[in-house]
């Protein structure tokens, strides 16, 4: 059983780092899918929050080679305030996204929850992209496919600002998971700072399980594991509501072994869900899926095991 029993959702509807509109609608297809009962029918006390509230998506080109900058800043505050004083009253967050930009905010208040309370961090970044563009790297200049470079220290400085300390966390504490969509500048800048990277031929390769070994090696009772799972880290046969599928991801039992093993832990302490766009889903499937891959995460086990 985890550790933590006590929940708080928190939404933050909005798709101001992303491309295609629509991941604003994320929070409500993840409470249409019964986010709350689902876990509150594990024994945990759930509370939601309701949502976050931040400026609108002016729908803009980049400028310095950023999108919407001004915004993604007020919003990331807000997410790191939110988060950060669910983990100082003792509960597990979920922020329910919205974007990828959204893991600014939310994993730099994990840091500095650690920092305050003399644990370890280990985020494990499940997605099939690695998000570690600049602003001098991105063919795009949104910002969902920054964050983890910003919380590196790498991007403008009312960004990699936001948790207090710079940069927010070392890079030897990510593990990225799935990862099969990567720009070629940004291949580089990722083999340069050192990411562990389990890229989809790694799991291919060596399987899921043996992934998950080594992305969960290390783990002691001072360790905070966060989890922030993109949506598009699962293949899009089985989830197609994300705005930039990348064909051949973990299939529903691959992510579903991911998820248990890291429940078998027992260390999960925060959670990012992110990149849910309703808008290009088929009758909610891709929330729904979600949402059962969370239950796994949690503790529903799918095996006839004795515990």
């Amino acid at each position: 059983m985890q550790h933590h029993h006590r929940i708080s959702l928190i939404g933050a509807p909005t798709d101001i780092g992303a491309g295609a509109r629509g991941a604003s609608m994320g929070p409500e297809a993840l409470r249409v899918a019964r986010i709350a009962a689902v876990l509150h029918s594990h024994g945990l006390e759930v509370i939601d929050r309701g949502n976050l509230s931040g400026p609108g998506n002016p729908w803009q080109g980049p400028l310095h080679g950023y999108r919407h900058l001004p915004e993604v800043v007020a919003w990331n505050q807000r997410v790191h305030e939110a988060v950060h004083a669910e983990l100082a009253a003792g509960r597990l967050p979920i922020m329910l996204g919205g974007d990828h930009c959204l893991g600014i905010g939310s994993i730099s208040a994990v840091a500095r929850h650690c920092r305050e309370t003399g644990k370890k961090l280990r985020v494990l970044w499940l997605d099939a992209h690695a998000d570690f563009n600049t602003a001098e790297l991105t063919p795009s200049g949104n910002i969902h496919g920054m964050p983890v470079a910003v919380l590196c220290g790498h991007g403008p400085q009312a960004l990699v600002e936001i948790g207090g300390q710079v940069p927010a966390i070392d890079s030897d504490v990510v593990r990225q998971i799935g990862i099969r969509s990567v720009d070629p500048g940004e291949k580089r800048f990722v083999h340069e700072q050192g990411l562990e990277v389990f890229d989809m031929r790694y799991i291919d390769e060596m399987g899921m399980r043996h992934t998950m070994e080594q992305a969960l090696m290390g783990l002691d009772e001072h360790t905070h594991l966060h989890v922030s799972f993109d949506v598009d880290f699962l293949d899009p046969e089985i989830a197609p509501g994300v705005g930039t599928t990348v064909p051949g991801g973990p299939t529903y039992r691959e992510a579903q072994l991911c998820m248990e093993m890291i429940a078998d832990t027992g260390r999960l302490g925060s959670l990012d869900v992110v990149e849910l766009n309703p808008a290009l889903d088929v009758r909610n499937k891709t929330a729904l899926l979600a949402v059962d891959l969370i239950e796994s995460l949690f503790g529903k086990s799918t095996l006839m095991r004795k515990s």
